[in-house]
């Protein structure tokens, strides 16, 4: 089975560096604190920047949420880069203190080990991500829920004590199972949005992994906006958002990877967002049988069709990440006619079988229309 990233970008545009492609931690460099300063400042000043830099299209990286992050950004005036790379680690700092179920003093932790019957105001942004969450496991009859955390945890996908060891290849007993499905489900949720609060009903664990990397995508890409950069290309552990073009006028293009082996779609993003979600990563075997992170709600077992993985395009990031785990959940034919219900733009990857050994990959009309005529391999 393949590692290769899902998405990545072009020959040209953006590469993996070395230390992830061999499976190495990229350190995030350091950089001083953004009070005090601008983007202008000469303290920001850096006399090797022109050269390590390659032209006026620039690169930066880090680290976040047990993956990485990489900034393409066009800087035709040469302005100093250390404060953008404070400004995007500070950014994706504060999603992680606010959603992050592997920081115990989370606003999400301190929810989910919360007593019963407890009010609890959030902080704008987490009620921003968990309004949006709230909405998709409504329209899809719960396939996604942002209140699995117990489930997920059960298998094994969840917090432990040394994130870097294996998965214990052990599917967890049906009866536990039963147990978890009983503390999970949106409906158990009071949420008042006005306000802000939300009522803890006793055991409920909120994961927002399905949406908050993606809401950290647009939060991040909204803060460079505002800090003075028009033209960019984000990418979170294979989200991906782009606004402006590149230096020349170009669009950026995202090549799109699905089943392994096969040729790659290559899009012009522009202003828009792009999520996958499937079966390449977090997987684990037992019995033969693979076992995907991939969960649905509604049985408490990991999916089990054909999909490899769903790509989705939208204007917002975040709802692109909630609508590819949505697809995914729902599988090849209930996610495919969801999606043309509710005229999403997907691409869909099919494991290889008998009938399709070289895999198979169809895209919606929404997604179609919109790379109309510009997609190739």
């Amino acid at each position: 089975m393949s590692t290769a990233p899902r998405i990545h970008y072009g020959a040209g545009i953006w590469q993996i560096p070395q230390a992830q492609a061999r499976g190495e931690s990229l350190a995030a460099p350091a950089g001083p604190a953004l009070t005090g300063g601008t983007f202008a400042s000469p303290a920001w000043k850096a006399p090797a920047m022109h050269a390590a830099q390659d032209g006026s299209l620039h690169s930066l990286q880090g680290v976040t949420m047990g993956t990485t992050w990489s900034l393409r950004l066009a800087n035709p005036d040469y302005a100093p880069l250390a404060p953008v790379q404070a400004l995007v680690q500070q950014t994706l700092d504060a999603v992680i203190a606010q959603m992050s179920n592997w920081e115990a003093d989370s606003c999400v932790s301190r929810f989910n080990a919360a007593d019963a019957g407890s009010w609890h105001v959030l902080p704008p942004e987490l009620a921003q991500v968990l309004d949006a969450a709230l909405h998709w496991a409504r329209a899809c009859d719960g396939a996604y829920d942002p209140t699995v955390g117990a489930l997920v945890s059960l298998w094994g996908f969840g917090p432990r004590a040394n994130p870097q060891a294996p998965h214990s290849g052990q599917p967890p007993a049906q009866a536990d199972i039963d147990r978890a499905l009983q503390v999970c489900g949106h409906q158990r949720l009071q949420w008042q949005p006005q306000r802000r609060r939300l009522l803890q009903p006793g055991g409920l664990q909120l994961d927002l992994s399905g949406i908050a990397k993606g809401y950290a995508v647009d939060w991040v890409a909204e803060r460079l906006r505002a800090a003075g950069w028009p033209h960019a290309l984000l990418e979170i552990g294979g989200e991906i958002r782009a606004w402006g073009q590149k230096p020349g006028g170009q669009p950026w293009r995202v090549a799109v990877a699905g089943v392994a082996g096969d040729e790659p779609l290559v899009v012009p993003l522009g202003d828009g967002a792009l999520a996958s979600s499937g079966d390449h990563w977090h997987v684990f075997m037992h019995g033969g049988k693979r076992f995907s992170h991939s969960l649905d709600p509604r049985s408490g077992q990991p999916v089990a069709h054909v999909l490899t993985s769903v790509t989705v395009y939208h204007r917002d990031c975040m709802h692109a990440d909630a609508l590819a785990t949505v697809l995914t959940v729902l599988g090849p034919e209930e996610g495919w006619q969801f999606a043309l219900q509710h005229q999403i733009a997907a691409v869909f990857h099919a494991h290889p079988d008998a009938g399709q050994p070289q895999g198979l990959r169809r895209s919606t009309p929404a997604w179609a229309q919109r790379f109309a005529g510009s997609m190739k391999p």
